[in-house]
């Protein structure tokens, strides 16, 4: 059933703010938007990766009526995850990992869907209109829609950047048949700046407002499924699940309202873990540290290469131990990743030794291409 109302949107944002949200805005969706031409060139141009998902539902991720053909409007919610302190300088503590901060608190999935579907039903009671919501596991792209409901802009970095919050939201969405009055869309303010496009580490924006994700760090530790391009693995550094570089470096920052509510700090095990004790890890122990955190969806291997490669990124002797346990590893993916470590981390005499004892036995065809390349390096 469509509904049309005159102006709710007070008694909404009143009750969104009561349910925790920072942010909540509106937007029609009923016209076309350039949102579908972006997202047409981001996938021919292939910089999509690995993300076939992305294709395969661009029919009905090219615009909100695709998905949805009976919504009318959407409700744009923000729930501020900004840090306490810039999370940059763990880049320089070597021997320990950096994750993500919207990583380091519990799955903030969860945490938003269960506050959207309190949201939808207050709403559904009131409006008499039909609705669904969305936490970014749907093929609805939030980020325009936030943009067009007026939260803020997407910045150079592709990501979203509020004038209250920086870059630090993370974003749910309400679609409605019901006709709500929209918000003023939000206007761009990066105006010179390419601060986040200088700070990235392996050069994935080909031009402004563009990511070609086959390049980010937080592609490359969280989607990408193989063994990292070689050529790209000194510029992951520390980094073992995604990267805050872009983000962090944006000058609104200085404007936002810092801090997380309990429900999403950061908890003391995923701010710069150790990378000897992650490379230990085995798959019981994974889930067990990871359980509430959305890094489980990452798996075990995936996580233990990328501490791999931040070991061998570290400079550390005192790590070899820790990446020479893993050449036993049943993993092909996390033994091929050990020999790149020690690779970095050993003298050539000593990488010899362990490639005649090791490279021979290997059955897999990838980790032994990675013996090859240590030894002719």
């Amino acid at each position: 059933m469509t509904t049309s109302i005159s102006d709710p949107r007070e008694a909404i944002r009143q009750r969104a703010a009561e349910l925790g949200f920072d942010a909540c805005r509106f937007t029609g969706v009923e016209s076309p938007w350039p949102a579908t031409a972006r997202l047409q060139a981001f996938l021919e141009a292939g910089h999509h990766g690995e993300m076939d998902w992305m294709a395969d539902t661009a029919g009905r991720r090219g615009h909100p009526r695709a998905l949805w053909a009976e919504a009318r409007s959407a409700i744009v919610l923000g729930l501020n995850y900004g840090p306490d302190a810039d999370p940059l300088p763990g880049l320089a503590r070597r021997d320990r990992g950096l994750v993500s901060v919207y990583a380091q608190g519990d799955d903030y999935h969860d945490l938003i869907k269960g506050r959207l579907k309190q949201l939808g039903g207050w709403l559904a009671s009131r409006l008499g209109a039909d609705l669904k919501v969305f936490v970014d596991t749907a093929p609805l792209m939030e980020k325009p829609l936030a943009q067009q409901a007026g939260l803020g802009w997407q910045g150079k970095h592709t990501n979203l950047v509020s004038r209250d919050f920086g870059s630090w939201l993370f974003l749910g969405v309400i679609l409605t048949t019901a006709a709500l009055p929209p918000d003023p869309p939000g206007e761009d303010h990066c105006g010179q700046c390419r601060a986040c496009l200088d700070a990235c580490p392996t050069a994935a924006f080909p031009t402004p407002y563009q990511l070609d994700a086959r390049r980010c760090v937080s592609y490359l530790t969280i989607e990408h499924k193989g063994p990292v391009d070689p050529a790209l693995r000194p510029g992951l550094g520390n980094r073992i699940y995604g990267c805050d570089d872009c983000l962090a470096v944006c000058p609104w920052n200085k404007f936002a309202q810092a801090g997380r509510e309990q429900k999403l700090a950061a908890r003391a095990d995923r701010v710069e873990p150790s990378l000897a004790e992650l490379a230990a890890l085995d798959a019981a122990a994974f889930r067990e540290r990871f359980a509430r955190s959305p890094i489980k969806r990452t798996g075990r291997d995936r996580l233990v290469r990328n501490v791999l490669y931040a070991i061998g990124n570290s400079g550390d002797p005192a790590l070899v131990p820790a990446a020479q346990a893993r050449l036993e590893d049943a993993s092909p993916l996390v033994r091929g990743a050990a020999v790149w470590a020690l690779g970095r981390l050993l003298p050539r005499a000593e990488v010899l030794a362990l490639a005649h004892s090791h490279a021979e036995a290997e059955a897999d065809p990838g980790v032994r291409a990675e013996w090859a390349a240590v030894q002719s390096a």
